[in-house]
């Protein structure tokens, strides 16, 4: 049986999740650099999470290669860093198995349409 949420916690938990879409729409405005397509769609981001006014943000790669990782996290950073309530910003990268699967149907057309897929 799971927890049961007070009144007070639902509504930070509703609180939490809107931030948490605020953060992902913010994110699709930083857009891979080889593609026109954003890391969200990508499916590069891997976990979005708050602790006060920081913003812990899980990024991954498609191979561990990648020469713009340092200008993909830089992006992350100055894009959310304009947003109200984000101070800081701590990136983890972590290397979880990404594969076309985890790229968003909009991101499958949008890369489909510049001739990739």
């Amino acid at each position: 049986m799971g927890a049961v949420l007070s009144g007070g916690e639902l509504g930070k938990e509703a609180m939490e999740g809107r931030r948490t879409e605020e953060v992902r729409d913010a994110l699709r405005e930083v857009l891979d650099p080889e593609y026109p397509i954003s890391l969200v769609d990508l499916g590069l981001i891997r976990g979005i999470e708050f602790e006060g006014t920081k913003a812990k943000i899980r990024l991954t790669y498609t191979c561990m290669g990648c020469p713009a990782m340092d200008m993909i996290q830089d992006d992350v950073r100055e894009r959310l860093i304009e947003m109200e309530g984000i101070d800081e910003v701590e990136i983890e990268v972590v290397w979880e198995t990404w594969s076309r699967k985890d790229i968003t149907p909009l991101g499958k057309k949008q890369l489909r349409d510049v001739g990739v897929v």
